[in-house]
């Protein structure tokens, strides 16, 4: 029976969704805090040691979630899932992509270099700069969003309205992240999640917030409603632009009928997608993960 390490602290339902879809395959799956994994470098035995893996590393390993922590405590969690995938081991979704999507700045950048629409974003040390922005935006007649660059389930995210809301601005360990507030079309606030695996948009749903944040955590709630093939198409090249293997991508309609991403979550829950679609989720995740497995294990062998 091949073993496949789930890197999680908190398996709650998506863990355990994960764990039958795996068993049904044949797989035995571990759930693995990345806290407790370490590098051991010494003849005669693994360089990175697991637990649950000290003898033989995983046949994959699926990244559900990256503990917070002090910069140097990140980095050494990346390094672990770097050094696994350099050792031949699939991780899903992978350090590089994990970087990428957990760095708000990093994914706006990319978003714009791939000439997809996402909300003018400034990212700056400077408070004196941020001011002089935020001013300057309001006064044009465009409001704000003042976000942690590392940051989830809308924690820290301030709506800067008026001149009198710069009172508020803060920043994030030294850094400001300023982004362009999107209104949606209609009444209300919502925005779309677009789950998308291995090029391909699987389901998606529409999140109505009872306030402007519409993380389903929050209590905004979900209707299954057909997208269009624009949409789609945003959502399966905003996965691409930030090479992750599947990814929640964040979408509003603007009034004027055109689309802006708002993010791309390299970790995405898919229980409220769930509960309003016909979809299996950590069905597919696993098939798509394993498929990997198998395509891994054929480049060894012709190598």
């Amino acid at each position: 029976m091949g073993k496949i390490a789930i890197f999680t602290d908190d398996p709650g339902w998506h863990g355990k969704q994960l764990r039958q879809a795996f068993a049904a395959r044949g797989y035995l799956a571990e759930y693995v805090s990345l806290t407790e994994c370490r590098i051991a470098i010494q003849e005669g035995s693994l360089p990175v040691i697991v637990p649950g893996f000290e003898q033989a590393l995983p046949d994959a390993a699926f990244v559900r979630g990256v503990p917070g922590g002090s910069l140097t405590e990140v980095v050494h969690y990346l390094d672990v899932l770097h050094a696994l995938k350099i050792m031949g081991v699939p991780v899903y979704n992978d350090g590089h992509a994990i970087e990428r999507s957990v760095d708000k700045s990093m994914t706006s950048f990319l978003l714009q270099q791939h000439g997809l629409p996402t909300p003018a974003t400034w990212v700056l040390r400077d408070r004196a700069q941020a001011l002089e922005i935020a001013e300057q935006e309001l006064r044009l007649g465009h409001q704000l969003i003042s976000k942690p660059i590392f940051g989830s389930q809308g924690e820290g995210i301030r709506r800067i309205e008026k001149l009198t809301d710069l009172f508020w601005l803060a920043h994030s360990q030294g850094i400001y992240y300023l982004q362009r507030f999107v209104a949606c079309e209609g009444a209300g606030y919502s925005d779309w999640r677009v789950f998308v695996v291995n090029g391909q948009a699987i389901a998606s749903m529409r999140r109505r917030g009872v306030h402007w944040l519409n993380n389903v955590a929050r209590g905004a709630s979900c209707e299954a409603l057909p997208i269009t093939d624009v949409m789609a198409d945003l959502a399966v090249k905003a996965t691409a632009a930030l090479q992750m293997n599947y990814a929640g991508v964040d979408i509003i309609c603007t009034p004027e009928g055109g689309y802006q991403i708002i993010e791309v979550n390299s970790i995405p829950a898919w229980k409220g997608l769930e509960s309003v679609c016909d979809v299996k989720v950590a069905d597919i995740l696993v098939n798509d993960l394993l498929t990997l497995c198998v395509q891994s294990k054929q480049i060894e062998q012709v190598c």
